[in-house]
């Protein structure tokens, strides 16, 4: 529960640097959303680790490999498209606790 909960919480805080980075890569890195999961799955064993609604209707997405550390953050408009947001290596799932109320740490 606490794993869904952080993934949750991580595609959500992207959301909002991801709708605004869509708009201006609509044109490129964008492909109907069954071929861009069907590459991530073949070319970098990639799989959904976080889902998460965005505006206007988007959905933003994480991916990433158990055994290659590679992550991926797309984000799909209501047309299907999805586009390819951020990428990276050295994914690591984590399970961290909030902080204690009155902690402004």
């Amino acid at each position: 529960m606490m794993k869904t909960a952080l993934n949750m919480t991580v595609g959500l805080g992207l959301m909002v640097l991801a709708a605004q980075q869509v708009a201006a890569q609509q044109s490129r890195n964008c492909a109907p959303r069954d071929t861009v999961i069907e590459r991530l799955a073949d070319r970098f064993g990639e799989t959904r680790q976080s889902i998460g609604l965005g505006s206007q209707g988007s959905v933003v997405e994480t991916f990433a490999s158990d055994t290659t550390g590679s992550w991926t953050i797309t984000v799909t408009m209501p047309n299907g498209m999805t586009c390819l947001v951020a990428s990276g290596q050295s994914f690591e799932e984590l399970a961290e606790a909030l902080p204690a109320e009155g902690n402004d740490a």
